[in-house]
């Protein structure tokens, strides 16, 4: 006859303490008792379950949220941007609007404003390997929180809900993209004078962001400029492999330019999802790129119908994009 495990939860270890359920244990420190009550620590207890989710690696943590390509831009891209998050069920009472923002000043992870409104952070440091259930969890908070309050960082429980949980899915996803990071201060408090921390933060951030425009003629293309020379980024939603055979054919053809002087090349991955990248001369702007990028996504569109075996100098192409990849998350 097997023998019967010995139940983690409702029984009573030799102090008599009642143990909590696994439902009830709370997140603690690696080395503190585990709060059920065993007597071990909470890393050899409960914590091994907690270890395990915070390893485990949620590849496309975006995916099912309207413009996952965007979420991925703005996590990954964009320096300075904003968009407003519709909640499933609406606002709460009290919350008049929350935004997703790039960055908050002094790396906060939320900010719930005087007015009750809720900055989201969306380029922070995440505690789990999945970044959906991380933002979640802090808007959870930063939604809960005393107006004027930031949100501080946590570890999440591994069982709580994740973005896709909590925002209305048919609702829109319409990035701003700002030249700095006034935004920080609202409207109704520009006239006031910010904390010497926040202007110090806002003053290092605007000098380190570089100047980025989204292109409105295409899905998640992002144009940006540096010192050497500009880019364009484009995250893009299909098969990695797909897209791949799709860019050979089309580099191979020579009609991958963006117009003259411009180059792709090569990609990068972030968040399960392809970032094609062109160098483009310096003193090419972003509405120089427009129309050359809306006629590029209908030859692309093109070559991912294309079922057919590549040819060898097809295949050649695919190599060289292939060996340029990088992978960012």
């Amino acid at each position: 006859m097997a023998k019967k495990r010995p139940q983690t939860g409702g029984s009573q270890p030799k102090g008599g303490k009642p143990q909590l359920t696994d439902g009830e244990i709370p997140v603690v420190g690696a080395r503190e008792p585990c709060p059920c009550g065993s007597g071990r620590r909470y890393k050899a207890c409960h914590g091994r379950a907690a270890a395990h989710a915070v390893t485990e690696l949620v590849r496309r943590p975006f995916e099912g949220l309207p413009s996952e390509c965007d979420w991925v831009a703005l996590r990954e891209l964009v320096p300075a941007a904003t968009v407003e998050l519709p909640l499933k069920g609406g606002l709460p009472d009290g919350v008049p609007a929350v935004t997703l923002a790039t960055v908050l000043p002094m790396a906060w992870p939320a900010l719930r404003r005087e007015d009750g409104s809720v900055l989201l952070g969306l380029q922070n440091d995440t505690s789990s390997g999945d970044l959906g259930r991380d933002l979640a969890d802090t808007l959870e908070r930063a939604i809960a929180a005393e107006p004027g309050t930031p949100v501080a960082p946590r570890r999440v429980p591994q069982d709580g809900p994740r973005l896709q949980d909590l925002l209305d899915q048919d609702g829109v996803f319409e990035p701003v993209v700002h030249t700095g990071f006034e935004f920080w201060i609202p409207e109704s408090d520009a006239s006031q004078t910010a904390s010497p921390e926040i202007a110090a933060s806002l003053e290092r951030a605007n000098a380190a962001a570089i100047p980025t425009v989204k292109l409105t003629g295409v899905d998640a293309a992002y144009w940006c400029e540096t010192p050497e020379k500009n880019h364009l980024r484009w995250v893009m939603p299909h098969a990695e492999e797909k897209l791949l055979d799709a860019l050979a054919r089309l580099h191979a053809a020579g009609e991958t330019s963006l117009g003259e002087g411009t180059r792709l090349v090569g990609s990068f991955r972030a968040h399960g999802l392809m970032v094609p990248v062109w160098d483009l001369p310096t003193g090419t702007t972003a509405a120089d790129v427009e129309k050359p990028a809306a006629q590029f996504a209908e030859r692309l569109a093109q070559a991912l119908a294309s079922d057919e075996p590549l040819t060898a100098e097809e295949r050649r192409a695919r190599g060289g994009l292939t060996n340029r990849q990088v992978t960012l998350s």
